[in-house]
């Protein structure tokens, strides 16, 4: 098989394996519970998950979405999970390759997933994830300013620490002062979340986020007055606007700040 397939599958199987652990992320931290204790069981009848039943998206689908033991359904978001990060992992190997920079980006993006549908479930973003992810982010961007004269691994790499460390600055002080100037209409997780995606993505695609973010949100929220009748305070959470705001600063950035100055 050529090589030009073997790697996107590789890829691809990679992402639907860390995908089965974000679900486990997902389900667990909001709950406050161990990820590695007890192993994987059914969350209606407790029972364990054998390994031929936790086989990323096709178990899923050879059970026809059901539990084999109780025979309860099993969210169809947990393959849906495994294949956004499948196939996320795999459009980053498409722009980055298999460099440093790739794999970066693949953590951002697993933690952009898992906060995603906690906030949807659960209206928060942990913290467990965004404080640790601006640091996370910031480091990346030191170590490429340290090494990056005398290594060519970090070839497409977070900003400089000076972008990053002013995406993440200023990023915290504006989603402050909307959540001082709303009352609280703005939770401190979005702040958090803010920071850290400037401390990965720079200033300008951390605008560039606000931006998409809230032009999304927009959308859906007229949607769902016009659609579902729901009132102007209808609570929706901005933290899977921001993650999708932040994909669509870093796969196309450059292309959206470039045609905006036009």
């Amino acid at each position: 098989m050529p090589i030009e397939i073997v790697i996107p599958v590789g890829v691809f199987l990679f992402g639907a394996v860390i995908g089965s652990f974000l679900n486990v992320c997902i389900y667990r931290i909001p709950r406050k519970e161990s990820l590695a204790f007890p192993a994987s069981h059914c969350p209606q009848c407790q029972a364990p998950i054998r390994f031929y039943d936790n086989i990323p998206i096709v178990s899923w689908v050879l059970l026809l979405g059901r539990c084999r033991k109780c025979k309860q359904s099993i969210p169809f978001q947990y393959p849906l999970v495994e294949a956004l990060n499948a196939v996320g992992y795999v459009y980053l190997y498409m722009r980055f390759g298999l460099t440093a920079a790739m794999l970066i980006y693949a953590l951002f993006l697993s933690a952009l997933i898992v906060i995603t549908f906690i906030d949807l479930h659960h209206m928060i973003i942990p913290d467990v994830i965004s404080l640790p992810g601006i640091a996370v982010g910031l480091i990346f961007s030191l170590l490429y300013l340290v090494i990056r004269d005398g290594s060519h691994l970090f070839l497409v790499l977070p900003p400089t620490f000076t972008n990053a460390l002013t995406g993440a600055v200023l990023g915290w002080c504006l989603f402050y002062l909307a959540a001082y100037l709303s009352k609280g209409g703005m939770g401190g997780g979005d702040i958090k979340l803010i920071a850290m995606i400037g401390a990965f993505l720079g200033w300008e695609r951390m605008l560039l986020t606000i931006m998409v973010g809230a032009f999304a949100g927009s959308v859906v929220g007229i949607g769902l007055m016009i659609f579902f009748k729901k009132g102007r305070k209808y609570a929706v959470p901005f933290g899977p606007f921001l993650a999708l705001g932040a994909l669509v600063s870093l796969f196309w950035g450059s292309f959206l700040i470039e045609w905006y100055l036009r």
